[in-house]
């Protein structure tokens, strides 16, 4: 109940904090706008400028008030005499944002932008130009394959999907067999959020062509057994993903893909709400997992390593990460200080590395920039 009732502190934290580090002001605009990378083809709208407004774009002529809602945040457009409702919002952090329009109190996806699964649902995204996106960037290197599974789930009664990752040169070579991170994503999200928000393949493709990371396997799952609805978070009880992942997913996997099927082999890593699940599961399964990355998501503190000694024996890398303006951000949860606990347990024996996204709040750019820092690291 004690690792239940944090994962409920976190989240509800977390939520608070979704509209944390967009800055307000009303200076004057740049006009230096272009279209987003996130649009759908041929779209020109969303178009994000150098400082990071987002400006939004709609014909809806017969509305009375259309706003642009990003980050919690409602900045509203004005209409011309054409019907198209146009306004930007305040600069927003590099990288990629959740947003959508509220047209007369309804609010529903800019049809010009890509769709993304957060926030619970559906709608739409924008990358806000970043200084550091070419670790991200598609290039011309050799890629590797994100395939799309159904594995049984006798404990749910169900097939679940997950995406499974595997590196270039993974169908060339039979008889090699790779390391595994199973990697997690945050409340709200789904088992799409890294492979598309995330761009985790590219992160690795990218990594391993510059002979900066080991290649291995990447799988990504839905991380809940349950639908959640916004103010019903006491109704979340990881137990049931615990059995799935545990006895029913890396079975099925280590079945199915060539893996080095061992604890040495294998890592566990999640953002936000991801990450306090690998925080619970490792701690609970130090046989299992020998690299456990936590990014925005809680931190291990030299209580927990008392009541489990196993992990502090096993565990050979524990990674705690968060973007810079989180640690500015008051109340982190029950866990502590997560710099202070990463050092304190790092004084007790462990290997830790903490990790902090310059100019970053809650969000997918700190997490891009985790794992970017978090992969090299594994299965040395």
């Amino acid at each position: 109940m004690k690792n239940q009732s944090y994962l409920l502190v976190l989240l509800l934290a977390l939520i608070s904090t979704w509209g944390f580090g967009q800055t307000e002001g009303l200076a004057t605009v740049k006009e230096d706008f272009k279209p987003a990378v996130t649009n759908q083809p041929g779209k020109e709208y969303p178009q994000v400028n150098s400082e990071g407004r987002v400006r939004a774009r709609i014909k809806a002529p017969e509305a009375k008030n259309v706003q642009l809602d990003i980050g919690g945040v409602k900045y509203d457009l004005v209409k011309d005499e054409n019907g198209v409702w146009t306004g930007e919002s305040a600069p927003q952090d590099e990288g990629f944002h959740y947003y959508q329009l509220n047209i007369d109190g309804a609010s529903v996806p800019d049809p010009g932008s890509r769709y993304y699964y957060g926030a619970v649902r559906w709608g739409s995204g924008v990358d806000v130009p970043a200084r550091d996106q070419d670790f991200y960037a598609l290039k011309n290197v050799p890629h590797g394959h994100v395939h799309q599974i159904l594995f049984p789930s006798e404990s749910t009664n169900t097939s679940r999907r997950a995406y499974v990752y595997t590196p270039p040169g993974y169908d060339t070579d039979p008889s090699k067999k790779y390391p595994v991170l199973y990697l997690q994503h945050g409340f709200g999200e789904n088992e799409t959020s890294w492979p598309n928000q995330g761009h985790a393949n590219l992160i690795m493709d990218n990594l391993i062509a510059q002979g900066k990371t080991k290649p291995f396997i990447i799988v990504m799952t839905y991380g809940m057994t349950n639908d959640i609805e916004f103010g019903k978070l006491n109704e979340f009880d990881i137990t049931p993903f615990q059995t799935v992942l545990i006895d029913e997913l890396i079975p099925y996997v280590d079945m199915h893909f060539r893996t080095l099927a061992n604890r040495d082999n294998r890592a566990m890593a999640g953002l936000s709400m991801g990450g306090m699940e690998t925080r619970i599961i490792t701690l609970a399964n130090p046989d299992v997992f020998s690299y456990v990355g936590l990014f925005s998501g809680g931190s291990i503190s030299p209580d927990d390593l008392k009541e489990h000694p196993d992990f502090k024996k096993n565990v050979k890398l524990l990674f705690v990460s968060y973007g810079s303006k989180e640690l500015e951000n008051p109340g982190r949860g029950p866990w502590g200080d997560p710099r202070k606990n990463t050092e304190a347990v790092k004084k007790a024996g462990m290997n830790t590395r903490f990790y902090v996204s310059p100019g970053t709040a809650h969000e997918f750019q700190s997490w891009r920039r985790s794992l970017y820092q978090f992969a090299p690291l594994l299965f040395r």
